[in-house]
């Protein structure tokens, strides 16, 4: 009881939700099975023993000039993982297009009509930042379908990277903010829909901007809890309301943001006991960063995937991570930046044998 009693204490410090402690006590009093993980069967390219990255050449589509998206870091990412001997080609995993019937566990079937032909009003267009096109519901397909893989291998080898994702801001009906397709939605849905038994997911979300999509698209789902740390006066202006908020001031450095994640996630993991975690390692709260408003540094950013990824696996829970939101004119800059969960990941995979 002491224990709890001093979570307890915590989260009137750091969460700014009322009734935070009756969610979490609804959610973690589920029946709790033994962990029995039903995947399909995963084959590695040369049957590779190394950490799997998920990738796709289509990551990319076109956009018009000047536009504000760094579209261009989804292959750099994999070119200085492969340039730094991070890892090798026989890692690098290739996903399927999204299905209609995939995407349609989440998103209305009016959205995904409109997205896909071509017919979202131009309002709508101007709030997720993209004017439409084929190529880009294309990527955003491909996209959704590399975290479903990502979610698939980490069930069956322990973890699993993808070098794209995160795209929390989308809602059942509606894009935002850069992100038309929830993909850590997708594959928690489909995943929770194909396993036989009753099963548990946690996304913990680090990105410097809440995850208001995936909160409003689990808020009355008892088997997923969103954990979502960010900066309290970035976008989006209107919160939803996530199972576990945490709202960071602005200037925010690497000790104090370590220290918040390290007095959560243990606790979070003891007592919801998820069968898989999703993690959104967002590079937004960099101090570089063009759309964030906190003080980390590129060392602050690897210790807390080091962290977060070994927290996880070391519980011998499955972990699939998505490299979440970052901003920068300097594409080579920002890719190496974002490729630092693959970096922490790879030292947790070699260091705990996998």
């Amino acid at each position: 009881m002491t224990y709890f009693a001093t979570q307890n204490a915590l989260y009137k410090l750091f969460v700014r939700c009322k009734d935070i402690e009756e969610k979490i006590f609804l959610k973690r009093n589920i029946r709790y099975a033994p962990r029995k993980i039903f995947v399909q069967s995963i084959r590695m390219k040369n049957g590779s023993r190394g950490l799997p990255v998920v990738h796709h050449s289509k990551y990319v589509c076109e956009l018009p000039p000047n536009h504000r998206f760094p579209m261009g870091k989804f292959p750099r990412v994999l070119h200085f993982l492969i340039k730094d001997q991070v890892i090798s080609e026989k890692q690098v995993c290739t996903p399927s297009l999204a299905s209609e019937e995939l995407l349609g566990g989440v998103h209305t079937k009016q959205y995904l009509d409109n997205f896909i032909q071509g017919k979202i009003p131009e309002n709508d267009q101007k709030r997720t930042g993209f004017p439409w096109s084929e190529g880009i519901v294309r990527r955003c397909r491909y996209e959704t379908g590399g975290t479903v893989l990502a979610v698939e291998i980490a069930l069956e080898r322990g973890l699993a990277c993808s070098t794209a994702g995160g795209t929390h801001h989308a809602f059942p009906s509606f894009g935002s903010g850069f992100c038309l397709l929830n993909d850590l939605a997708v594959a928690a849905k489909h995943w929770m829909g194909v396993s036989p038994t009753r099963r548990k997911v946690l996304i913990v979300d680090l990105d410097v901007h809440q995850g208001d999509g995936t909160a409003y698209i689990f808020r009355e789902e008892p088997d997923v809890f969103t954990f979502s740390v960010h900066c309290g006066k970035n976008f989006p202006v209107r919160k939803q309301q996530s199972d576990l908020d945490v709202s960071m001031d602005d200037g925010m450095e690497d000790k104090e943001y370590l220290e918040t994640v390290q007095a959560h996630l243990p606790w979070l993991l003891e007592s919801f006991r998820p069968d898989l975690v999703l993690y959104d390692a967002g590079v937004d709260p960099h101090w570089e960063d063009e759309l964030g408003r906190l003080r980390l540094t590129d060392n602050g950013l690897y210790q807390r995937d080091l962290y977060v990824i070994d927290t996880v696996v070391k519980r011998g829970i499955p972990v699939a991570t998505v490299i979440g939101g970052g901003y920068s004119k300097d594409i080579d800059r920002l890719a190496l930046r974002h490729s630092i969960v693959h970096r922490a990941a790879t030292k947790v995979w070699k260091q705990q044998g996998m």
